[in-house]
């Protein structure tokens, strides 16, 4: 089996680092449009093989989709950070183009891959995806569900001075600081739900520290994180390649699921062998389901740039 990983930058690399690790396929390419770059990452990969005792052979191409050819599961990583003084559409025009493109190639060389999109504005560029690439929607799934759901947990771990591994909590809606949904409610600690355990203040922090994740880290780092979202792609990578039917927070094409149409946003599903397989209906009460409609509505006017532009 073969799995490529485009763009070497961080996210990239941890994603290939920990496919490899869990060797999730003999063949794992790692493709940058960098002269040298994802060769060297891969070198470098590659010479932990023997310290950490696996066995996946990881290759290094610039720009070559050809080496690409035969994969079975495609992430898509690359795009550019939006800079000072940047407009959202410049910055979803610039990697629009990115990613249609990428995309095109991946599947010029393997026509059945399943596309896992971690690229931001994630949620538009999987619905970019989607409705550029003609693929069946079971196979394009957005990560981003499943990073903000390692990040609930997190939060909530602390709060209970608890296993992480011992928590269940997904966040829906879309990837983004206003637009993600800690489903609280929900959030068991060892099948006990945590409303039981915590205040709703408590509670309303864990939510609230969960949402602004991604840009606490960015604050602390001066760049995004990466730790988190590799592995949260390579964890799509491990239950689609090993067929495990996993729940996961994915972006995913809804048609009228959580009352929802024509749109990519973060619902659960069960991800396996054909991809995301099965949208899970959590029953949101009335409250949950105006906070989706409303994040819905954030995305369908990000989406709406794609429109402007005819990229879609």
């Amino acid at each position: 089996m073969k799995i490529t990983v485009v763009g070497a930058g961080a996210v990239g690399a941890t994603c290939a680092d920990n496919i490899a690790r869990k060797e999730l396929a003999e063949e794992l390419v790692l493709l940058d449009i960098k002269e040298g770059f994802a060769e060297g990452k891969a070198i470098d990969m590659m010479q932990t093989a023997t310290l950490l005792g696996f066995d996946t052979k990881i290759k290094g191409v610039t720009n070559d989709y050809s080496q690409t050819a035969g994969s079975t599961v495609a992430i898509i990583t690359s795009g550019l950070p939006r800079k000072p003084g940047m407009t959202r559409e410049e910055l979803i025009g610039i990697n629009a183009g990115i990613v249609k493109g990428v995309a095109e190639n991946i599947l010029k060389y393997s026509p059945e891959a399943i596309i896992i999109v971690i690229s931001n504005p994630m949620d538009t560029m999987t619905y970019l995806a989607l409705k550029s690439l003609g693929l069946p929607k079971n196979r394009i799934i957005g990560m981003g569900g499943t990073l903000d759901s390692a990040r609930f947990k997190y939060y909530l771990s602390v709060a209970l001075n608890c296993n992480s591994n011992d928590l269940q909590g997904f966040v829906i809606g879309g990837h983004g600081d206003t637009t993600m949904i800690p489903l609280t409610r929900y959030a068991t600690y060892q099948s006990l739900p945590v409303t039981e355990l915590l205040d709703q203040a408590v509670l309303d922090k864990v939510a609230a520290d969960t949402m602004v994740g991604g840009a606490t880290l960015t604050g602390l780092l001066g760049t995004s994180a990466w730790y988190a979202p590799g592995a949260a792609g390579a964890a799509l990578v491990e239950s689609i390649v090993r067929d495990e039917k996993k729940l996961f927070t994915c972006c995913v094409a809804l048609d009228g699921e959580y009352g929802q149409k024509d749109i990519c946003l973060g619902v659960p599903v069960i991800v396996g062998r054909n991809g995301w397989e099965k949208v899970i209906d959590y029953k949101l009460n009335a409250e949950e389901q105006a906070s989706f409609n409303k994040s819905a509505d954030a995305v369908r006017a990000m989406n709406s740039v794609l429109h402007d532009m005819k990229l879609v």
